[in-house]
Formats: C-alpha cells, sequence, structure tokens
C-alpha cells in the first residue's frame, strides 16, 4: 500500500512539471501562458512558436504519462497501480502544483498512458488522430474522437478491466476538458492547426 501511495505522489509530482512552460521559456523566451490560447500544451506551442517547439513539448508531456505507469509498475505492479500512476501523471499535468493547480488538457501526456498501458490500441487511435486532423485541421477534433475511441479499443483488445474503466474516465475527463473547443467547433469558430513558422 505504500509503494502504491508513493507512486501515485510521485506520477503527480513528474505530471506537474510544466513541460511546455519551461522549455517555451528557456530555449525560445517565450510564455505560452501570454499567447495564443494562453495553454502550455503542444498545440499552443506548435501554433505559437513553431513545429519543433510543438513536438518537443508533445514528446515530453507524453513522456510523463508513460513514467506515470513505469513508477506505478515498478513500486506497486498491480494492473490498478500502473493505471493509478497513469492517471496521477494526467492529473498533474492538468492541474499542476508548480501552476498553482492549472494546466494543460492532458492529451499527449494521456496518449504516454494508453501507449504504455495497450501500445497497440494506442498506435492505431494516434493514427486515427493524425488522419483526422490532418483532413479536418483541428487538433481538438481528433482528441475528442481520440479519447472516446480508448475504452471502445481497449475492451475490443480484451484489455484488463482496470484499464479499460481506466479508458472511460479518460475520455470523459479529455472530452470534459475540450468544451470550450466544442463550443468552437460547433458555432464554426474553431482555431485550425498552423505553425508559426
Amino acid at each position: 500500500m505504500t509503494g502504491l501511495f508513493f507512486a501515485c505522489f510521485l506520477s503527480y509530482l513528474v505530471g506537474s512539471i510544466p513541460s511546455g512552460l519551461i522549455l517555451g521559456k528557456g530555449i525560445w523566451h517565450i510564455d505560452l501562458r501570454e499567447h495564443g490560447s494562453h495553454n502550455i500544451g503542444a498545440t499552443n506551442a506548435w501554433r505559437t512558436i513553431g513545429k519543433q517547439a510543438g513536438i518537443l513539448i508533445f514528446l515530453c508531456d507524453l513522456l510523463k504519462g508513460a513514467f506515470g505507469v513505469w513508477v506505478g509498475g515498478a513500486l506497486s505492479g498491480t494492473p490498478l497501480a500502473l493505471v493509478l500512476g497513469g492517471i496521477f501523471a494526467i492529473v498533474g499535468h492538468s492541474w499542476s502544483f508548480f501552476l498553482r493547480f492549472k494546466g494543460g488538457k492532458g492529451v499527449a501526456t494521456g496518449l504516454g498512458v494508453i501507449l504504455s498501458l495497450m501500445p497497440i490500441p494506442a498506435l492505431l487511435i494516434f493514427v486515427i488522430w493524425f488522419i483526422i486532423v490532418k483532413i479536418s485541421g483541428y487538433v481538438s477534433l481528433g482528441s475528442i474522437v481520440g479519447a472516446a475511441l480508448v475504452p471502445v479499443f481497449a475492451w475490443l483488445f480484451g484489455e484488463p478491466c482496470a484499464t479499460v474503466n481506466f479508458g472511460f474516465l479518460a475520455a470523459v475527463f479529455v472530452i470534459y476538458r475540450h468544451k470550450e473547443n466544442i463550443q468552437r467547433l460547433l458555432a464554426g469558430t474553431e482555431s485550425k492547426i498552423k505553425a508559426a513558422r
């Protein structure tokens, strides 16, 4: 039980590291909170700073999710511990201790979690996300559809019950975090992805 508690705490702490803020200010001298959507995630970095920034921040946020699953396995090892480690990494990213409990929407970190929990379904979901974004230009639409597919794919591929339940909770969480994007998509005012340079 102590191992599980420590895994959750460590996952939250690592998840809280504001990759976008640190890299944006440290490398490009730009505070993402003051530009674009004011979000510190990869999409705003892509639009505000450029492709390299977007990709780098995306990978760092993804690794936070993967770390959460890894530490859950290392310190406890049960399917529940893996899932909880991932959940706390997403919670840390979305409500960062270092940003007064504000943060990103959890998409990249969530992808890191599902890649670690169920690699093949996660890769298929990523391909679907990429196709939707490529065709529509809307990252938010791809993220919403991708999130909704997580519990479906987890069930279809026979993943453990804890993983299926995680997929459902993650889908609800990500879609809820995109509620403003959904409103803009319906209104036709959502911004399409376009790198600064």
